[in-house]
């Protein structure tokens, strides 16, 4: 059994909530500069110049890449043989998210209830995904959402007489309807599959896979090309002003389902699509 101290945790969520807000993942700058040559409008080609440049005066002057550094997202791994000592493994995320957000100066955007919206002040509580699995490591990754994107995002209920084209014209339509809203261009992480609350979790998570890796499964890995395809055949464009690149990658992650369902959510996530990792 490996024990670890809480406040090492709380140092990580901390580092990692500055960290995610002041550098995209790695990779990201690359596709969306190599996407300008791709881009047939002269107006949407500027306004790709213009979002690099922001990236890296971001970069240069150590300020947040976005004024809306977000709800933090914590997905937690923990090795079923780590042992947390020195108190509460939950109140120690939510005081790094706090230490991150108050000590790195990020925009506090969290209120405590959600219809009386007066604000904690310290951007807590997160969102904590957490998950078991063997060893005796902890893996945290904080992805800081915006509501931007997040407010884009849709869930529907198929029946299992759908077919992947009504799939792939859901997850079109869900673009088209946010249109400008969400910062484009945008990533798009898509869930298929478990039951109304994991298939959000799953397109969620969607959204935090490397940039490199495509879905395992062939048959799946086609559907996200294909999404991709046709999403930028919208003519949305970067920030709205009409494009051929309206999106840079489209993700699917699956699970097993009920013989009578087949859920499919929608998560958008916008240009700066943040997450950022740490082992311990």
């Amino acid at each position: 059994m490996r024990e670890i101290d809480v406040a090492v945790i709380r140092d990580t969520v901390a580092s990692l909530c500055e960290e995610a807000n002041l550098k995209l993942p790695c990779g990201m700058r690359e596709v969306i500069e190599n996407s300008i040559p791709c881009e047939e409008s002269p107006v949407c080609k500027e306004v790709l110049g213009d979002i690099v440049k922001n990236i890296d005066c971001a970069t240069e002057l150590n300020v947040p890449i976005c004024q809306d550094t977000g709800m933090a997202v914590i997905f937690l791994e923990i090795g079923q043989d780590v042992h947390f000592t020195g108190g509460s493994l939950y109140e120690a995320i939510n005081e790094g998210v706090a230490k991150g957000y108050v000590d790195g100066k990020l925009r506090l955007s969290v209120v405590k209830d959600p219809l009386r919206r007066v604000n904690t002040n310290n951007n807590t509580p997160a969102i904590i995904h957490t998950s078991i699995v063997d060893g005796d490591k902890v893996k945290i990754m904080v992805a800081p959402k915006g509501f931007g994107s997040e407010n884009m995002s849709r869930l529907k209920m198929f029946t299992p007489s759908a077919t992947r084209e009504d799939i792939i014209d859901f997850v079109t339509e869900t673009v088209n309807i946010a249109g400008s809203n969400p910062c484009p261009p945008i990533v798009v992480g898509v869930g298929i599959g478990g039951d109304f609350e994991q298939v959000a979790y799953l397109s969620k998570k969607a959204l935090c896979r490397d940039l490199d890796k495509r879905n395992p499964d062939e048959f799946y890995a086609d559907m996200e090309a294909k999404m991709l395809e046709k999403i930028n055949l919208t003519g949305i464009g970067s920030q709205g002003f009409g494009g051929t690149v309206t999106a840079l990658y489209v993700n699917i992650e699956t699970a097993p389902t009920h013989i009578a369902g087949l859920p499919v959510a929608v998560n958008i996530g916008c240009h700066v699509t943040r997450h950022k990792e740490a082992v311990i």
